[in-house]
């Protein structure tokens, strides 16, 4: 989180979390100084490439799903091309996660949305990068490391023997 500060960039976990620690780990990313992306999936859409396969263009996909869920639950796209960008746009997406892309495509994908979406970048995320992606105007920075590759600690109750 100190690595963004002055940015104007959040960083936000994912939904990767180990089995049973859900709320652990997600409470441990806000005490950290994070913000928790979604808790699962029913608390906002998140389309990915594998939905884009199935239903069709990333617009159309967009499209879709807002039709179902309304105006009340976020919609969010994920694309690795910018040539999607305008029609999730126009589509109604509310975020659209700019997924691997480099820091050009990303402030370039900046300076096309102009504001009428919020921005989330993914992929490849590093304590190295996360400073220069932050410096592309990205209002999200997410970084499934947080919770999926946390370290573990031993932590142990021992007694001493009293005599």
């Amino acid at each position: 989180m100190d690595a963004v500060v002055g940015t104007g960039a959040t960083i936000v976990d994912t939904r990767k979390t180990t089995p049973g620690l859900r709320l652990l780990e997600k409470r441990a990313v806000r005490a950290g100084g994070g913000q928790n992306h979604r808790m699962g999936l029913f608390d906002a859409v998140l389309i990915k490439d594998n939905h884009v396969q199935s239903v069709g263009p990333p617009g159309a996909t967009v499209r879709r799903a807002r039709s179902h869920v309304g105006d009340t639950v976020k919609v969010e796209v994920e694309i690795d091309d910018l040539a999607y960008l305008e029609s999730v746009i126009e589509a109604g997406a509310d975020i659209v996660l700019l997924d691997n892309m480099s820091y050009d495509q990303i402030r370039e994908a900046i300076e096309l949305i102009d504001g009428r979406s919020e921005t989330e970048a993914s992929g490849g995320v590093t304590l190295e990068t996360v400073r220069e992606i932050a410096g592309t105007g990205v209002n999200f920075i997410s970084v499934g490391a947080l919770t999926h590759s946390a370290p573990s600690v031993d932590i142990a109750l021992d007694f001493d023997q009293i005599a």
